[in-house]
């Protein structure tokens, strides 16, 4: 494992727009290999720059390990030949590198790393977790902030550590607190990693403190408002940013009626896409919510004169 930041700095950056891939199964709890497939081909077709496979959107905690495995080659194949994240995150390191070695072969660019679920962790003992995985992994990390989920926030100390001393790709920041941003990209602007922000429906900020791109949830619904928000606000490409940024606020305050990430299928659904069965247990006032998310957004999306799936305008 290095400890020279210097070199460390030297690795490219990918910069732009991905997606945190919504994963659906059938009614076996198998990956929809047909589904995943028509909605990928969606995306990059919209301009998307790559995926992140098993995400907080992609509900990897549902999957078992072989599942996991299964859904990160199948997932490979599908996004190629553009470039894929892999989160290999699991409380027990060995599982997360057995996942981080799969996607190795599988040719993933980088593995995301959440910090270790359920149990409470200190800092130096999750700085310790990421610094196993990823040596044992030998492949780029993107450190994956998101304390809402998560119950632990990666500290700048702890993100700086392990900068120093592991071959890190980036961070994600999601969740509620926006101005961590800062501290990160001033710290990411020293060390030579990106940042990719989850504040979807704060892209003309994010872009305007130097974030390098989005691993978003509202790309499986919106690819082509984030890509050209992210080629005006950060690229400096000619357009307006301002009917795409309110048609993004407008999607976002209408799935936020629901639970995440089930929100995220709704979204998906209106779009037109089979999003496969429920992985968790939803209750009728749950399913009535998404029902109407589906309605509203079906509406908003085709005044907007957004592309349906074939076969779903009605």
């Amino acid at each position: 494992m290095s400890s020279n930041p210097t070199s460390l700095a030297s690795r490219s950056i990918l910069r732009g727009i991905f997606s945190a891939q919504w994963l659906p199964i059938d009614s076996a709890g198998r990956l929809d290999r047909a589904c995943l497939a028509a909605h990928l081909a969606f995306e990059k077709r919209k301009g998307i720059t790559g995926v992140l496979a098993l995400g907080s959107t992609g509900e990897f905690p549902f999957f078992s390990p072989a599942e996991r495995q299964e859904a990160l080659a199948v997932v490979a194949e599908l996004a190629a030949p553009l470039p894929v994240f892999a989160n290999i995150t699991d409380i027990r390191p060995k599982v997360a590198i057995e996942l981080g070695r799969t996607a190795k072969a599988l040719g993933y660019r980088a593995v995301a790393l959440m910090p270790p679920i359920f149990y409470p962790v200190s800092q130096a003992d999750m700085l310790a977790y990421f610094l196993r995985v990823a040596e044992a992994v030998d492949l780029p990390v993107i450190l994956y902030n998101f304390p809402e989920l998560t119950g632990k926030k990666i500290q700048l100390e702890t993100v700086a550590a392990f900068a120093e001393r592991a071959p890190m790709a980036g961070i994600k920041q999601s969740g509620g607190e926006f101005a961590y941003h800062q501290p990160l990209i001033a710290l990411a602007k020293e060390r030579g990693f990106a940042v990719y922000s989850g504040a979807d429906t704060r892209l003309p900020e994010v872009f305007g403190l130097g974030a390098d791109g989005c691993i978003g949830g509202l790309v499986n619904m919106a690819p082509e408002l984030m890509v050209h928000l992210f080629r005006v606000c950060r690229e400096g490409q000619p357009g307006n940013p301002s009917p795409a940024f309110e048609q993004l606020k407008h999607i976002g305050a209408t799935v936020d009626r629901l639970t995440f990430p089930l929100n995220v299928a709704a979204g998906i659904e209106a779009r037109g896409f089979a999003t496969g069965e429920p992985k968790a247990v939803v209750s009728a006032e749950s399913a009535a919510i998404y029902r109407g998310i589906v309605r509203d957004l079906r509406a908003s999306f085709q005044e907007w004169n957004l592309e349906l799936a074939p076969g779903r305008a009605a």
